[in-house]
């Protein structure tokens, strides 16, 4: 991938998206990630070979949608955008440049001041299903509280791995009176798998229901308070 050149990798656009962030949000779904959750639910973005793109190019495409944002902007996401650095950059510049809000979906396992300033606002998702590290976040967190960026955090709720009352104690840490949601775990994602001829690590493991989330927003907002 030319960077240099404003060249950058991505797997797919998706315009009319009501769920990554505020209002009406064209989506621009970035290829490659640092990491291998066993419940990732975009794999074409980890080992699909994605589409190389010019900069020019795909902002004259999120440009034919600006009537329809209404109140919302542009979300960058993936895969990691923060593994493409100057492509993510450039395209968050262009897109102010035309008025266009911007948020990014990212894993926060990237902490870099010019890409966490280069968005309007973050969307982060914890990662606690195999790990009790949180270091990557609580340096996220303080580094957004520096350039009043505001974060609007998630976690995948998966049954068995970690609705657990400690697991969930320690999001709140991390959390704080930041806006944060539980995604429900979903295996939506099975024919990607199936297409791309992976196992899909956790096909044995039962979808959360509303009695899981109910419960693990129960037990959150117990800590909290």
């Amino acid at each position: 991938m030319n960077e240099s050149k404003g060249i950058g990798s991505i797997d797919s656009v998706y315009c009319g998206s009501g769920v990554d962030g505020k209002g009406l949000r064209c989506v621009v779904f970035f290829s490659g990630c640092n990491l291998r959750c066993p419940f990732c639910h975009n794999p074409e973005t980890l080992y699909g070979k994605g589409k190389k793109i010019e900069l020019k190019d795909l902002l004259e495409k999120l440009k034919r949608y600006k009537p329809y944002f209404r109140r919302g902007g542009v979300t960058i996401s993936g895969g990691e955008p923060f593994l493409q650095k100057q492509f993510y950059l450039n395209l968050c510049e262009s897109l102010r440049q035309e008025g266009i809000r911007v948020a990014v979906e990212t894993n926060g396992h990237i902490v870099d001041e010019a890409m966490i300033d280069a968005a309007d606002e973050l969307i982060v998702d914890i990662k606690n299903q195999e790990t009790d590290d949180y270091a990557c976040y609580q340096k996220l967190r303080k580094v957004c509280a520096e350039k009043g960026k505001r974060i609007s955090w998630t976690n995948v709720l998966i049954p068995g791995v970690n609705d657990t009352q400690i697991k969930i104690e320690n999001l709140c840490s991390i959390v704080k009176d930041d806006d944060f949601k539980f995604l429900p775990f979903r295996k939506l994602c099975l024919d990607k798998y199936k297409n791309l001829d992976i196992e899909f690590p956790y096909s044995e493991i039962r979808e959360a229901d509303m009695d899981d989330l109910n419960c693990a927003y129960s037990l959150f907002n117990g800590v909290k308070n």
